[in-house]
């Protein structure tokens, strides 16, 4: 009578979940949403959307997520599918592995990096660099 249908990612677009300043997370967070995060992060974050890193924003731990945006402070372990893009105020102290990587004049960017191969598949199914 009152099935309720799970909604499908799509409407999930546009959304984005928030942790505001002054508010601390010890554990682990997954989420298909876009994320900002102003408080403190004592654990691991995984998501297929977007993680915005504010600039009172902390992590400590591991990142693993389609596109970041840094501009308070990481710590840790990060694997970004697409794009990193780091702001001049952002302080990355770790390990790095990106599709992309964007610095802003300024950042702290004390961290090993490795960037993933650009393959890019055909409309035939075959893969080229």
């Amino acid at each position: 009578m009152f099935n309720k249908k799970e909604k499908p990612y799509t409407d999930l677009l546009g959304k984005t979940n928030r942790i505001v300043e002054g508010t601390v997370i010890k554990g682990d967070i997954i989420s298909k949403a876009d994320f900002r995060l102003d408080g403190e992060l004592i654990g691991n974050f995984q998501s297929t959307g977007k993680l915005v890193i504010g600039p009172t924003g902390s992590v400590t731990g591991d990142i693993s997520c389609k596109n970041v945006d840094i501009e308070g402070k990481f710590t840790g372990t990060i694997n970004v599918a697409e794009l990193l893009n780091i702001k001049a105020k952002a302080s990355i102290q770790g390990d790095v592995t990106v599709g992309k990587l964007a610095i802003e004049p300024g950042a702290d960017f004390s961290a090993s990096c490795s960037m993933k191969e650009n393959i890019k598949l055909l409309t035939d199914g075959t893969e080229t660099e």
